[in-house]
Parts: C-alpha cells; structure tokens; sequence
C-alpha cells in the first residue's frame, strides 16, 4: 500500500511544470496577489557608527569570554532553481541555523512572487543561509550547492524555465566573490561536467524575504507532488554524500 501512494504521488509530481507552475504553487493568498515589495536586507550596513570614545572601556574577564564562545553568525545567498528545493537542502546541514527563501538581483518594486515569475525582473528565486561559520565554512556551503543542483543549465533546472532559476552565487563581498570564482574554476577542471559551468557570481545589493507561504514550504507540505518528486531526492543526496556535516 506505501509502495503505491509513493509511486502515486511521484507520478503526479513528474507531471506538474515545476515550481513556476501555477498548478503546483499557491497563488490565491492575499500575500501572493499583493504587489507590496518586502523590505530588502540590505548586503552591508550603511548606518555610520556612533563616536568612539577616546576612553575605551576595558573588557572584563567574564566578557572576553562570553565574547569568546558567543555563537558566529554570518550568510550566503545562492540560487540554484526553485527555492523550496534550495531551502530544504540547507536546513539539514550542521552550523546552519536558518534557510530563508527570497529574491535578489532586481529591484523592491517587482520582489514579489507574481512578478518575480514573469521572469522579466532580474531578479532569481534564492535562499539566504543563516550559518555559522566556525562549524560549517563557505566553500563547504559552496560544495553542497554545486552538488545538488546543475550549474551547466542556462535560467533552468529541469522542468522550472527562465532566469529566475538560473544558477548564481550573490556575493557580499570580495571574499565570498573569490572563494566562489577559485571553486567554480576547480570544479570546472576537474572534469565532473561536460558541459561549461554557467552559474553567475554577481554581487548581492539586497536580498528580500519571500512571501510567508514560501517558508520551510517542504518541511510543511512533505506529501505535495513537487516535493516528493524533486525536493527529497536533492534532500536524499545531501544524506548520502554529506552525512558527516548534518545536524544528529
């Protein structure tokens, strides 16, 4: 009976046109109809720091140290498809404390659902992953994402069409550019591919929050047809080739 609903729900999976596809992703909601653009996160602060003063204040013993254990945070954008799939792939790995869908590469006026998939905005479904990198490192972030996902696609990934899905690293800064330029050019030679490597590095001038339905959407909705046949299998694969870097 398990085998049957699995085959049952993969085969209805297989025939949806993927995440862009309106048969597969809620758009009746209030907040996919709205053209409001969420607030962006910006790449870097702007905001000018107080005045130093000319006396510093010395760190106690007890602060040093909890300064010394406090948890690191820092973030990667990337895009690789739709961003359910994307999302769901990160959220296991050890260090990473969120996966956020969003936008980038277009403007806060169109960083909707609705515009982002007329695929006329510039802008590229994306995750930004909240981790920590003392326990995970960025090229690792890199490693996941390149092995989940096919680089060599020009704005597609399997059925989901238009520059919206293409392969891209958002880069907020020169580290993360040439951390991702020297992975790329490594991977490239190393021969996996047959075909070139077309994932854009581009800088990130602002990320935005998708729209609430988008959150941990395979997390919530396992049994969807798109999930099961696309989502877990990328999910399986980080479980079998990356089993040392999940969460217990």
């Amino acid at each position: 009976m398990r085998t049957s609903l699995w085959l049952m729900l993969l085969a209805a999976g297989l025939m949806l046109a993927g995440c862009g596809s309106e048969a597969t992703r809620p758009t009746s909601t209030a907040s996919s109809s709205s053209t409001t653009a969420p607030a962006p996160t910006p790449a870097s602060s702007t905001t000018e720091p107080a005045a130093a003063s000319t006396e510093p204040t010395p760190m106690t013993e007890n602060q040093a140290r909890d300064n010394a254990s406090a948890p690191q945070r820092a973030t990667a954008v990337f895009a690789g498809g739709c961003f359910w799939c994307v999302e769901a792939v990160f959220e296991q790995l050890d260090g990473v404390y969120d996966a956020v869908s969003g936008y980038a590469g277009g403007s806060a006026e169109t960083a909707n659902y609705k515009d982002v998939c007329t695929g006329t905005t510039g802008h590229a479904e994306v995750v930004q992953i909240i981790y920590d990198p003392t326990r995970i490192s960025y090229e690792k972030l890199l490693e996941v994402h390149f092995a989940t996902h096919d680089p060599t696609t020009l704005n597609r990934q399997g059925n989901d069409i238009g520059p919206q899905y293409r392969s891209a690293i958002f880069y907020a800064n020169e580290e993360e550019r040439r951390i991702a330029e020297a992975y790329i050019k490594k991977l490239q030679a190393s021969g996996r591919y047959d075909k070139p490597i077309v994932t854009t590095l581009e800088p990130l001038e602002a990320f935005y929050e998708a729209e609430r339905y988008h959150q941990d959407y395979a997390r919530q909705n396992p049994l969807q047809g798109y999930i099961q046949a696309v989502a877990m299998p990328k999910v399986e694969k980080v479980r079998k080739l990356f089993k040392d870097d999940l969460k217990e």
